[in-house]
């Protein structure tokens, strides 16, 4: 039975209106590891234009989880910002999930708790290298222990701050994808080897989230279904992974693709602007990073909608017709039609973000049959303006949400205007 986009889903313990999820994609309107009035606005619009489950993207788990020094962190301190978020969305007729993660070695903040990043595996640290931190070291015991439990423990804040889901980031090269690719993860015990051992220290950490929220909070986690670079992740390994995932608990897998040093590419179905990115940077090292990044870039085919299908087809067969876990297909959907070409293929959930940064009424304009189609053209500028003092937003409809409200905190009164 074909679905209906504008139909409700159950995700675990909650219901969404429809089948569509506002996918993660760092937004950086944060203020000092809190979230700002900035990030408040952009999701309430989402939530009143039709977003049935809106994605607040990599909130950290801890102080070392950051990868960018001002970003979001489930605290003590933040939760009564975060909640200030939840209540608009809610508010707003809509639902919200918080997307939570580590960024292991994918760190780009100078004051750790220790001299090297954590990561699954020691060796080079491919960010600290620019940084003065040329190495990694590989996560013990007791580092497992101690992260695993701050993702429990950032699930429960995330539930104090009003969450109705929680997404565990596993893809893109941080830190639980850092256990889960063969680019990162050389272990020689339990955790290494093989795909499904791979993937037991993720599983690890969601049947903690599941054991400290799953009865109240839906759990998805965000996966790549392939890392699209030699010697990474292939959608034969992510099957077994997904299937472990499943086994552990996740209510829905978000199938996304590449990661962010190697295969951005594959992530974004299209080349990002290295070169404008790149004058951004104020420092050399900066300029170089994305230097280095430009030139390891493969012959890009053209952008095209729905470019992970292919794969998530895949995966979608082997787990099989019994399936457990929901799945949310990602990866170009540009018009309604893509997006019930996803659902018509059996997928629960359409996730999108480009063509909601390019215009956040998309999905109104859907649901009342004015629009079909998005004017997104995937030129990705909306990663070059990200690190601005307005966060993301879309360049070429310059929707940019006003950089003053990225200097308050999501909690606080706005400043009286005589």
């Amino acid at each position: 039975m074909t679905a209906d986009p504008f139909s409700s889903v159950q995700i675990g313990p909650i219901t969404i209106k429809n089948r569509f999820i506002r996918s993660g994609a760092n937004e950086t309107k944060n203020k000092d590891m809190n979230p700002t009035r900035a990030l408040l606005e952009f999701h309430r619009t989402y939530a009143e234009n039709e977003v049935g489950l809106t994605t607040l993207a990599y909130i950290a788990v801890s102080k070392d989880g950051r990868t960018l020094p001002g970003q979001g962190t489930l605290s003590d301190e933040s939760v009564p910002h975060y909640r200030a978020i939840t209540d608009a969305i809610h508010a707003a007729g809509g639902k919200v999930s918080a997307q939570i993660t580590h960024g292991g070695s994918f760190c780009q903040i100078k004051d750790l708790s220790t001299s090297r990043c954590m990561s699954s595996s020691g060796g080079i640290d491919k960010v600290g290298l620019l940084m003065g931190r040329p190495f990694q070291r590989a996560m013990t015991r007791a580092d497992m222990d101690m992260v695993r439990d701050e993702f429990a423990a950032a699930a429960l804040r995330a539930e104090q701050a009003g969450f109705d889901a929680i997404e565990l980031h596993m893809g893109h090269g941080y830190l639980l994808n850092q256990f889960i690719s063969p680019l990162s993860n050389f272990r020689r015990d339990e955790y290494g080897g093989s795909a499904e051992n791979r993937a037991r220290f993720p599983a690890e950490v969601l049947r903690a989230v599941k054991a400290a929220v799953g009865s109240r909070l839906a759990i998805l986690a965000k996966i790549n279904l392939v890392d699209g670079v030699a010697k990474g992740a292939t959608i034969e390994d992510t099957i077994i992974t997904a299937r472990v995932l499943e086994e552990a608990g996740a209510d829905m897998l978000v199938l996304s693709a590449g990661r962010n040093i190697e295969s951005t590419w594959k992530m974004f179905g299209s080349a990002l602007p290295y070169d404008e990115m790149a004058t951004m940077q104020t420092s050399w090292k900066g300029k170089l990073q994305f230097a280095i990044m430009k030139r390891s870039i493969p012959k890009v085919p053209p952008f095209s909608e729905n470019y992970l299908m292919a794969d998530a087809l895949k995966l979608k067969a082997a787990l099989g017709p019994n399936r457990k876990v929901k799945l949310c297909y990602l990866g170009g959907v540009q018009s309604l039609a893509s997006a019930q070409a996803a659902l018509d293929a059996g997928f629960e959930g359409v996730a999108i973000a480009r063509a909601l940064i390019h215009d956040p009424t998309l999905l109104s304009q859907w649901k009342a049959g004015t629009s079909t189609t998005s004017g997104c053209t995937a030129c990705n500028r909306c990663v070059v303006v990200m690190y601005g003092p307005s966060g993301t937003y879309c360049p070429e409809t310059n929707n940019a949400v006003p950089a003053e409200l990225n200097q308050i905190y999501a909690g606080e009164e706005l400043p009286h205007v005589a």
